[in-house]
């Protein structure tokens, strides 16, 4: 008899002829997480964990983050024999005082009994060694058996997975990560789709302080538990909005900040090899984000531009901020770098000419090769924190930004 934790993966069992590439990143991404002390063992449509030694909680706490999975069972495995079906599951109920069900699944259709004759041959057991009633709708505990190929699994408990595709099965993408509530959300849904994620934060250095780099850099330390080695860039863009405002950029100030972002974020993901750029729009929630403004912000982006969030509302994204951890840092005050030069007036129908001509002014890209060339980089999942640390406070105190232009 041996503890261990069951995985099983949901949507990965549908990808066919593909699907031995999306279990192999599964392992890669669980490896990573659960460290070199635990065997991952293959199993039908499902993976055993199998620890060093027996306790499976801390365990199935951490595998319980890496995405992919569906379900997860702390279960114990036994040998394939009727018996030792019988004696695990006096074991499981031993403790128990109301009614009883045993559930069955035979994997192995040489196994010598079927599913129903081994249900009827353990519930005979438990009541003839502990006397408890059977009662199959509304049973006080269940008992699940699964006869696999080389064992039986048993288990009471079924632990619901973050769902998804594993980490890394869909590519890279670059994600723009504010001190706000929706981008790390957005993030977590990319990852969620199989993307390995990177980040981007534009701060208004040298004009603002450092509260939303430290806000972003909270975030993404939190989000790396989903995926482990998460390269976060902090791009000082303070001067880039005082050159756009001094060309004259008005109303249009805002979404002249978001172009030039995605060709820098863009830039930056040619050091990774990323494939997309991901933020947390959702349509219609400012007056950025209404889809003449989209459509412009996505003519200026290079790669492909993925909106996770785009058909959620507010209190959605909210509920998914709390689950994950990042809305406390996200709510926390911040100078958002959006409103430095922002336009009393913001525009919702940005004309894509006109934003072309603010470009031209500012000589948009001699001016993108300037931005990423500040950018820094820190890893906020790393083990040299102190370093990290060190890199996000690195742009100093903040200047006086001079009046805006109108």
């Amino acid at each position: 008899m041996k503890s261990c934790v069951l995985v099983k993966y949901g949507e990965l069992a549908l990808k066919g002829r593909n699907r031995s590439r999306f279990v192999a990143q599964l392992r890669r991404n669980l490896r990573r997480r659960v460290g070199s002390g635990v065997a991952i063992e293959q199993r039908a449509g499902a993976l055993a964990l199998v620890p060093a030694e027996g306790d499976t909680g801390a365990l199935l706490d951490r595998a319980r983050d890496v995405l992919g999975i569906a379900v997860l069972h702390p279960a114990v495995a036994v040998a394939k024999d009727p018996d030792a079906a019988c004696a695990v599951a006096v074991a499981l109920l031993r403790d128990h005082r109301g009614s009883f069900a045993i559930r069955t699944r035979r994997r192995d259709k040489r196994f010598a009994l079927s599913s129903r004759e081994l249900a009827v041959a353990v519930g005979a057991a438990v009541q003839r060694e502990l006397g408890l009633p059977v009662d199959l709708d509304n049973p006080g505990r269940t008992v699940y058996l699964e006869v696999d190929e080389r064992e039986i699994f048993a288990y009471t408990e079924r632990v619901a997975g973050r769902g998804g595709l594993p980490v890394g099965a869909s590519g890279r993408a670059v994600v723009l990560i504010s001190g706000g509530i929706d981008s790390p959300v957005a993030a977590y849904r990319a990852m969620r789709r199989g993307l390995r994620c990177d980040f981007v934060h534009f701060s208004g250095e040298p004009f603002t302080g450092p509260e939303s780099i430290y806000k972003a850099y909270a975030n993404v330390r939190n989000l790396d538990r989903f995926q482990g080695g998460s390269r976060l860039w902090i791009v000082p863009f303070g001067r880039a909005q005082r050159a756009i405002a001094a060309a004259g950029a008005g109303r249009l100030q805002v979404m002249a900040q978001r172009r030039l972002m995605v060709r820098v974020a863009a830039r930056l993901a040619e050091r990774t090899g990323a494939q997309a750029l991901v933020t947390g729009d959702a349509l219609g929630q400012v007056a950025s984000q209404t889809l003449p403004n989209l459509a412009a912000v996505e003519d200026a982006a290079p790669l492909p531009l993925l909106r996770p969030l785009l058909g959620f509302d507010k209190a959605e994204i909210v509920a998914q901020a709390q689950e994950l951890g990042t809305f406390d840092v996200s709510r926390l005050p911040d100078e958002d770098c959006c409103q430095l030069f922002s336009h009393r007036q913001a525009e919702t129908r940005a004309r894509i000419d006109e934003l072309r001509r603010i470009e031209r002014a500012i000589d948009v890209e001699e001016l993108v090769e300037r931005v990423a060339a500040g950018a820094r980089e820190v890893r906020p999942g790393g083990i040299d924190e102190e370093a990290a640390a060190h890199a996000v406070g690195a742009g100093g105190a903040a200047e006086r930004p001079g009046a805006p232009v109108r």
